[in-house]
């Protein structure tokens, strides 16, 4: 899947609101195990929020985009305030249906 669209990002964003965090990324930054705990929720989710805590190296957006990077096939949705939006497309039967 190529890049995602503003109307595509709008819906995920709307599907995302009520979700909670799934993981937190701190000190450390964005770990191999932090990458493999959110690609873990991928085999059940298509759509994950992560908590960026103040001792973060990065700042919260490029702490989203590493995690993208790393995650194959993930797209960073959102970023608001010290949270995340991450979205990855089931590989076989997608469960959200994106406009357009």
């Amino acid at each position: 899947m190529s890049e995602l669209t503003p109307r595509q990002r709008a819906h995920l964003r709307s599907l995302a609101h009520s979700l909670k965090p799934v993981t937190q990324i701190g000190k450390d930054g964005v770990t191999d195990a932090v990458a493999n705990t959110v690609e873990g929720t991928f085999t059940s989710r298509e759509l994950v929020k992560v908590k960026v805590l103040d001792t973060a190296p990065q700042a919260v957006a490029a702490t989203g985009a590493n995690l993208a990077r790393r995650i194959d096939g993930a797209h960073l949705v959102q970023v608001i305030g010290r949270t995340l939006v991450l979205y990855r497309p089931h590989p076989e039967e997608p469960q959200i249906k994106l406009p357009g």
